[in-house]
């Protein structure tokens, strides 16, 4: 299977540090888990240092909107357009400066990078103290206006360098879980700033004070951890910075579309984003015109929503198997438009009533549902995107990859305001907000299914995620030796239908597959594998053309640098048993090194496979056919995979593999 080239990724894996400071490759057997990661030098300081980051803005923002809301008064920036302003404002830098700030982290070292924009931070937010310290309401509102964008430059600055860390932190098997945990503190971090932000500027008298103090000490904190962050070398020190924003975004849009699997994970992202604060904006109004509630039924909502955020990206790691598993991202899609429909069907029947607070809301039963549907929605949502961060960390050209993300912030600044636009746009026309929430899921789910069908590998290794957790619990051992990058051949012995199936579970890079021609015949097997691109190979006795056809295909997958892999029994075996290998591996290798290339031959064996759904099961007219009774084993039944030691090209026979393969086989 192969959807898009995996770009080589650099400086992976990495764990403790040295005694220069610099990250350093970890031992293999080190893999931690996704809160362990808090332990290591190489993650805690920085997941620390972007949480506080995370926490100012929204603490900083959200006081300064309620100041200008209910305290300040001014009269050319009326309370009504007090969070429209500020939120333009914010997000305006990242539309004029992420092209150049992708630069900047791609030739200088990163730790440097992140320790310049926190002492930026605590500067801003030296200002800032003046601002909400000030005695003419005038003064304050300019002084935090220029502040709002500055914090935003300073979010700017941070982006790409934030996920362009990571992958030269983390392993391939820790950058999912890296992700999530990033992910969740985010969320955490805006909702924590939120709360504290609103608390503190109400305080009768001294709550600018408070909220003065707070920013100033949270800038200092953030600079601190910083200081203990690893030494991240620069990934294209040569780079010429190219300061004309314009040219650069562009720029950086088509390196990404050089990858078009990277490319379509940031418009899926991009998307997530505009679902999401399409969300996130009409909560207040939501709380108060549809439910009735207050400002605490409304602050409520946004802790549920975040909670469902944090807990689906915390998720991804446990159930991708700590890989990047993007499987995950049409369950997440398909998440999100069930509850948001959901949602909409929860609020038809609220009667009207007078305005409540938290305990009544919770009291009312009915509210239980929407609350469900929120902690489900962005629950999903979570599912939806750290997988597709993850994917574009790892199949990025490193010397890019900051530039690409930077690109991914700015389609995200675009979609967000996109999607203001629409809201309002929807709320203008006459409709209700659950309407535009309905609107919204029945969108996302369109736009899903056209990401999927444009990117093959969603779906498939959603329907081989699906297959490895519910139709069987399948075990891994030995995946270490599936390579994370290079070109290899995978060889596996043959017991059923979804043989490909599971090994593209198996492997957390795409694979394509040398496969009988008679396969593809099958009515719902048969599309997958041609979705899969796979290679249909005949015998050169029935089709001699196509026979030569399959190993040419074949050689370009091993010159391109990918995955193949191929079952040498040339068919499913009829009695459970391993057959004699074919000669045709030879003749791949014979291709390859035609080709100047060495390629290594990865053993696997599937195990407890045989009788089970979709193998050749029992007897009719003197034939063993295949899922007579699918489900005579039951439901979830125990099969496996394991996968041994590459062998060299040079010492691989047909025999040999077999032995290897039989070894495995009984493991």
């Amino acid at each position: 299977m192969r959807v898009e080239k995996a770009a080589p990724v650099a400086a992976v894996p990495i764990a403790p540090t040295g005694s220069t400071g610099v990250i350093t490759p970890p031992e293999p057997q080190a893999r931690p888990n996704q809160f362990a990661l808090l332990k290591q030098r190489r993650f805690a300081p920085f997941f620390w240092t972007q949480f506080s980051g995370a926490a100012n803005d929204n603490l900083f923002k959200f006081a300064f909107t309620v100041m200008v809301t209910y305290q300040l008064g001014v009269g050319w920036l009326p309370p009504a357009l007090a969070g429209l302003v500020i939120g333009a404002l914010f997000i305006l830098p990242f539309l004029l400066f992420s092209a150049t700030s992708g630069q900047l982290t791609d030739k200088f070292e990163k730790t440097r990078i992140i320790r310049f924009v926190k002492n930026l931070e605590v500067l801003i937010m030296l200002v800032a103290a003046v601002g909400f310290l000030g005695r003419s309401a005038n003064v304050q509102a300019a002084v935090l206006l220029g502040c709002t964008f500055l914090m935003g430059l300073h979010s700017t600055l941070f982006g790409p360098v934030k996920f362009a860390y990571l992958p030269q932190a983390l392993s391939e098997r820790e950058l999912t879980g890296g992700n999530g945990m990033v992910e969740m503190g985010t969320f955490v971090a805006i909702l924590l700033g939120n709360i504290v932000g609103g608390l503190m500027v109400a305080v009768p008298g001294v709550g600018a004070h408070y909220v003065a103090l707070s920013c100033v000490l949270l800038a200092l904190a953030g600079r601190a951890v910083a200081q203990f962050i690893p030494l991240a070398p620069a990934t294209d020190p040569g780079l010429r910075i190219n300061w004309n924003p314009v040219t650069e975004t562009w720029r950086n849009l088509r390196l990404a579309r050089d990858n078009m699997v990277v490319f379509r994970s940031m418009l899926g992202i991009s998307w997530m984003w505009f679902f999401g604060a399409v969300f996130l904006s009409q909560f207040p109004s939501f709380a108060k015109e549809v439910l009735h509630g207050n400002e605490q039924v409304a602050s409520l909502l946004l802790v549920v929503f975040s909670i469902g955020i944090g807990t689906g990206s915390l998720l991804c790691e446990v159930l991708s198997r700590r890989h990047v598993e993007i499987g995950l991202v049409p369950l997440g899609a398909i998440g999100m438009s069930v509850f948001a429909v959901d949602l909409y069907f929860a609020v038809r029947g609220l009667p009207g009533a007078a305005l409540m607070g938290m305990a009544g809301f919770i009291a009312q039963h009915a509210h239980w549902r929407v609350m469900l549907d929120l902690a489900l929605l962005s629950l999903f949502a979570g599912l939806y995107s750290v997988p597709m961060y993850a994917l574009i960390q790892l199949r990025s050209r490193p010397t890019h990859r900051a530039r690409i993300i930077a690109a991914n912030n700015i389609l995200n600044a675009l979609f967000m305001i996109v999607s203001a636009i629409l809201a309002g746009g929807l709320l203008g026309a006459g409709f209700s907000i659950p309407q535009i929430f309905l609107f919204v899921g029945l969108a996302n789910a369109v736009v899903a299914f056209y990401i999927f069908m444009l990117v093959p590998e969603y779906l498939l290794r959603f329907v081989a995620l699906i297959a490895s957790r519910c139709v069987y619990r399948f075990r891994i051992r030995g995946d270490e030796h599936i390579p994370l990058q290079g070109a290899a051949v995978l060889v596996c012995n043959h017991v059923s239908f979804v043989d490909p199936v599971l090994l593209m579970a198996a492997s957390p890079r795409p694979i394509y597959f040398l496969m009988d021609h008679r396969i593809f015949k099958l009515p719902v097997l048969g599309w997958l594998f041609r979705l899969a691109r796979a290679i249909p190979i005949a015998p050169r006795s029935e089709d001699p053309a196509a026979y030569e056809a399959a190993f040419e295909a074949a050689a370009k997958v091993l010159r391109d640098g990918d995955l193949l892999a191929l079952f040498p029994e040339g068919g499913i075996t009829r009695d459970g048993e391993l057959q004699a290998f074919k000669g045709g591996i030879m003749k791949i290798l014979e291709n390859a090194e035609r080709d100047g290339l060495s390629v290594p031959v990865v053993p696997l064996a599937l195990t407890n496979l045989w009788g089970s759904f979709f193998s050749r099961v029992e007897q009719v007219k003197g034939r063993k056919v295949a899922m007579v009774r699918p489900f005579r084993r039951g439901v979830f039944s125990r099969v496996g995979l394991n996968a041994g030691p590459a062998i060299p090209a040079t010492e691989v026979q047909p025999e040999l593999l077999r032995v290897r393969v039989a070894a495995l086989m009984k493991t």
